[in-house]
């Protein structure tokens, strides 16, 4: 049958999945683990309520940040809660970073920030199956994804250090909590051991479900702190947000394996189902999402996806993230009814647009 496709337009890089998955019945455009927080987190914040006639508390800022530091095992002056992982990329200017490179494909935030900044940004676009690291050109930092989003690649700490030189080496773990083994291929650990051109970006956002309240924070040497802290407002962070950071880091040690492992069965299990149904995998990711080539019977991937999205599917486009298309999508790991609901509804999709039955 003849290609079926749609106009192309220019791509808005900042489009990300909450767009879609807004109201949707069945998102899999967004990498948050539940539809709400965990219990102890809503009990937590429902309690902090009326607190909130007063300003946020400085002392409890601190305290917040040297739980997070206990954990990790860094120095308190290490690190600095943010408004999500994402707001770090906003004020990397205080580091005095000129010429950044960004790898792709990736999170798109960090590029746009820069740009918006007047930075002199380079992109270093990984080829498929988006395992190798290419050299680096002219740049006096580089910013990665570990996990990357949306490949779901993880390398090691040690070997990015070695490959980004003497540069600032920014490593965004927004997802590491949730892979196997996560911790011991997180970079704090070279933090912890002095590497003071290294920042770390966690996320307590995704695990958690709290996306709307946007937690996360800053892991580096003391001196990257202090010069990222310069020209930050006063009260960075509202009181539920502190609350939020409190509740999840104190619970975070006794409730993650058992989050890790179960994600790590699903991912497994939707891994072979869509395999099953004759997709393609593009990547052989850890993180909690998958990145496919659809089954569609010759159809634009898009197209699909689109009336997906009217039927209330939400799906990840991939043409916003530079090396990828739209012949790619990004599903957030779910559980095996809800894989088997989609791969239903696609299977519908392919047979109203063409008369035809996927094999």
């Amino acid at each position: 049958m003849p290609y079926v496709g749609l106009e192309s337009k220019p791509v808005n890089r900042r489009i990300h999945g909450d767009e879609d998955a807004r109201g949707a019945a069945l998102d899999f455009a967004v990498n948050v683990l539940d539809n709400e927080p965990p219990r102890f987190v809503i009990d937590a914040l429902t309690a902090a309520i009326p607190q909130l006639a007063a300003y946020p508390d400085a002392q409890e800022l601190a305290a917040v940040e040297a739980l997070i530091a206990e954990q990790h095992g860094v120095d308190p002056r290490c690190v600095m809660l943010t408004n999500g992982a994402a707001e770090g990329f906003a004020l990397f200017a205080g580091l005095g970073i000129k010429t950044p490179a960004v790898v792709h494909p990736g999170f798109s935030e960090p590029e746009i920030i820069f740009r918006e900044r007047g930075m002199d940004v380079s992109q270093l676009v990984l080829e498929p199956p988006f395992s190798r690291l290419g050299a680096l050109g002219k740049c006096d930092s580089v910013v990665i994804g570990n996990p990357t989003n949306p490949t779901g690649q993880v390398f090691s700490p040690l070997m990015l250090r070695r490959w980004a030189g003497d540069r600032i080496l920014v490593v965004d773990e927004a997802f590491l909590d949730v892979v196997v083994k996560g911790e011991e291929l997180s970079a704090i650990d070279l933090v912890a051991h002095g590497d003071d051109r290294l920042v770390v970006l966690r996320s307590l956002t995704k695990t958690w479900s709290v996306a709307g309240l946007r937690v996360g924070y800053m892991v580096a040497h003391p001196e990257l702190i202090c010069r990222a802290r310069l020209g930050r407002s006063h009260w960075p962070m509202g009181t539920l947000q502190l609350v939020a950071a409190r509740a999840i880091m104190s619970r975070s040690k006794e409730l993650l394996p058992d989050i890790v492992d179960e994600v790590a069965a699903h991912r497994s299990t939707m891994r072979t189902m869509l395999s099953e149904a004759g997709w393609t995998e593009a990547s052989d990711s850890v993180a909690p999402y998958l990145l496919y080539r659809p089954n569609v019977l010759g159809l634009d991937p898009e197209l699909v996806r689109r009336r997906l999205l009217e039927k209330g599917i939400a799906i990840r486009r991939c043409d916003t993230f530079p090396g990828l298309d739209t012949s790619y999508w990004r599903l957030a790991v779910r559980e095996a009814p809800k894989v088997a609901q989609l791969l239903e509804a696609v299977a519908q999709t392919v047979t109203e647009l063409t008369g035809e039955a996927l094999p």
